[in-house]
């Protein structure tokens, strides 16, 4: 999901298949939902229909849903990330370069999401694990992920005022975003 995550962050075309029409559209709009407050701009159809497969081999950026049985006609495209959602495998050509978190963000995120999904590892290991570990209901661990992204992006855009430059040679000030 992470590198998923990061696939749509950076532009990437990112291709669902999956013989589930719900499963596609689930994972479309987990993929969307995860990257709040940020806006996906891109192309973005859950469900693609058979006869406008070609839509595939578009320059731009895409997160687009493709029914299983049409698996074939995606074996060519060779700058799409496809997650094989029935296989639980992601297939990264290799021309596409994708760039993870950096390495302390994408490590504690590892650590948070695993303590979501899975609480019962992080007393996997003592000799004395207590004896109830509650796992949370779906609705509290859907609202405990979005935190862990959340908290991500507060992570990651902090401090983003020192890269604002003010020009005042115009009669309104503008406001410039240059990265140092």
């Amino acid at each position: 999901v992470l590198f998923l995550f990061c696939a749509a962050l950076t532009e990437h075309k990112i291709l669902f298949l999956s013989s589930s029409y719900q499963r596609l559209t689930d994972a479309c709009r987990a993929l969307l939902a995860l990257m709040f407050p940020l806006k996906y701009s891109f192309t973005y159809v859950p469900i693609l229909p058979a006869q406008l497969l070609e839509v595939l081999s578009t320059p731009t950026p895409f997160i687009i849903g493709v029914h299983s049985i049409f698996q074939s006609e995606t074996q060519e495209l060779l700058d799409v990330v496809i997650a094989d959602l029935d296989g639980g495998t992601v297939n990264v050509p290799e021309c596409v370069h994708i760039s993870l978190l950096p390495e302390p963000l994408l490590q504690q995120t590892r650590e948070a999401l695993s303590m979501v999904l899975d609480p019962e590892l992080e007393v996997a290991d003592l000799a004395f694990p207590p004896s109830t570990i509650s796992a949370s209901s779906l609705k509290m661990q859907d609202k405990e992920i979005r935190a862990v992204f959340l908290r991500l992006f507060a992570q990651l855009l902090q401090g983003y005022r020192w890269c604002l430059h003010i020009i005042r040679i115009h009669p309104e000030p503008v406001i410039r975003f240059h990265k140092v």
